[in-house]
């Protein structure tokens, strides 16, 4: 308690509350552009650590961190373009909202979840951080590889038309993961002589032009949007606090998806891209109005933010206690802890327990912060959004998605990945094959390879390898879930159709 209570008065210092705003503001610009990953913003922080008391450097690149997830939903929503892989899922249904003249909406319920979810990964990581870091440690290959097909699952339920087209997007997104060098073997695979692809197809370009390409591509050839804003139309929209009003007499989505958010962190190597992607699948699934869902649902982006800003409480638990990293950002605060000569575990929490306590609360602050900044920030830039001519807004969203692919590695070849990958997701949408199962698969794929290797490597002592992956108890549950994923989608669209067809024969009557 007594580290707790200095861990306030700590945090409630100028320097510290100044810290978690800057970094809080920093991290949400870097956030909203696309290719300056979190990972990266962070990464180029740490020499500003090196002059700080370890607190202050860990408060700064915490606030930094939360900012920058909850920063890629501004151009996820605006211009379908995730300003992180965290929100791949909430460009899903907010790129549509924006559409609809709904754009201000989307930033407020994206703005809520974030908040809320960040606050729930913070209560995680301060009451459950031991016992769940301990559980992490359960998994094993096998698990990983269920995990991985498990979240394969979610393309069933994301394929609003065709299932077919929707597995045909997945495969082509898993054989795009197999680019690079084998995770055991060392087989160099699809790389074609060029050696900037035996680490695999580079995920930051890869969004970029699945999800920004297809519609630089569409304003040009139609020389206008496909929506236009009526005048007047957003000024004309609810206030924000009638809309956040609306959304919290919904909670069971918002809490169901902060807390799946902060268990998938925990699990080292997941991280926000997948949490939000289950988070995301699973509000439609449980959904009484899933047709909405492809078209607009407010619920998906309250879901996917929730989830992935929850993420960053979560990821710290095994960084903390165990010193292993929940997300790739999380690996460079552990090594500025490692730099500061302080040691995760139980050491960490006995003898700078108002260390941790500081930073866990500058989380929490950071979360509540991005309310006021976000708003403000986020209405203005929609506000540009939405009135900016086509002509001004196809070359500047394409100046900005090449600047984007290139700052990860300066390559020119991560562009032109950018550029292929955009042009074949064009093309592929005009015969109703979506992103979305490209995606999943590309995120999933390596996962899933990596998963069955590793746990049939393993097992060699055991007459039968594979038979490891079913016969252990976790693996087990991830198995029924697995089914679980496959058979509920479908009883839900039995369901739907019958409905639909109840309406229409009464319809019919009534004529």
């Amino acid at each position: 308690m007594g580290d707790a209570l200095q861990g306030l008065v700590d945090l409630l210092s100028p320097l510290t509350l100044l810290l978690v705003l800057v970094g809080t503001v920093a991290g949400m610009a870097i956030g909203a552009m696309p290719g300056l990953s979190a990972t990266m913003g962070l990464a180029l922080l740490v020499p500003f650590t090196f002059a700080m008391d370890p607190g202050a450097g860990l408060v700064l690149l915490g606030a930094f961190y939360m900012g920058a997830i909850y920063g890629g939903s501004f151009t996820a929503i605006l211009v379908n373009a995730p300003g992180t892989p965290s929100s791949i899922a909430t460009a899903f249904e907010g790129y549509r909202m924006t559409k609809q003249g709904r754009s201000e909406e989307a930033i407020v319920a994206a703005t809520l979840g974030s908040v809320v979810g960040g606050l729930v990964g913070v209560l995680f990581l301060l009451f459950l951080a031991p016992p769940l870091a301990d559980f992490s440690l359960r998994f094993g290959p096998q698990e990983y590889f269920w995990v991985a097909i498990f979240g394969l699952t979610i393309i069933i339920g994301m394929s609003t038309g065709s299932v077919l087209k929707g597995l045909v997007g997945g495969a082509l997104g898993v054989l795009l993961g197999t680019v690079g060098i084998a995770p055991v073997g060392g087989d160099v695979r699809f790389t074609f002589g060029e050696p900037s692809l035996q680490g695999g197809v580079p995920l930051v370009p890869a969004l970029i032009g699945l999800f920004t390409v297809p519609e630089v591509l569409k304003l040009i050839a139609r020389r206008s949007r496909e929506f236009e804003v009526q005048p007047g139309a957003e000024a004309e929209s609810r206030h924000w606090t009638r809309m956040t009003t609306d959304l919290l007499r919904k909670p069971v989505n918002l809490v169901r998806s902060s807390v799946i958010g902060a268990l998938i962190g925990i699990l080292p190597g997941a991280g926000g891209s997948v949490a939000n992607l289950v988070a995301y699948n699973e509000a439609k699934r449980a959904s009484k109005e899933r047709h909405k869902y492809g078209h607009g649902a407010v619920e998906g982006v309250v879901a996917a933010e929730s989830a992935n800003n929850a993420t960053v409480g979560g990821g710290f638990i095994p960084t903390l206690t165990l010193g292993v990293p929940g997300t790739p950002p999380d690996a460079i605060v552990l090594g500025v802890l490692l730099l500061q000569g302080l040691r995760p575990g139980a050491d960490l929490f006995t003898q700078s327990g108002d260390l941790v306590y500081t930073f866990a609360f500058a989380l929490a602050l950071s979360a509540l912060m991005m309310a006021p900044v976000g708003l403000l920030a986020g209405r203005a830039l929609q506000r540009g959004v939405v009135l900016l001519p086509a002509r001004y807004l196809a070359p500047a969203i394409a100046v900005t998605s090449i600047v984007g692919a290139y700052a990860i590695r300066s390559s020119v070849i991560d562009v032109a990945i950018m550029v292929v990958l955009g042009v074949l997701a064009y093309f592929l949408g005009r015969v109703g094959v979506g992103v979305a199962p490209i995606v999943l698969g590309l995120v999933l794929g390596p996962i899933a390879e990596r998963g069955l290797v590793q746990g049939l490597l393993v097992s060699t002592d055991h007459a039968l390898p594979w038979l490891t992956f079913f016969t252990r108890p976790l693996s087990i549950v991830l198995i029924l879930m697995c089914v679980a994923g496959i058979v509920w989608p479908m009883i839900q669209n039995r369901k739907q159709a019958v409905v639909t067809e109840m309406v229409a024969e009464a319809e019919k009557d009534r004529a």
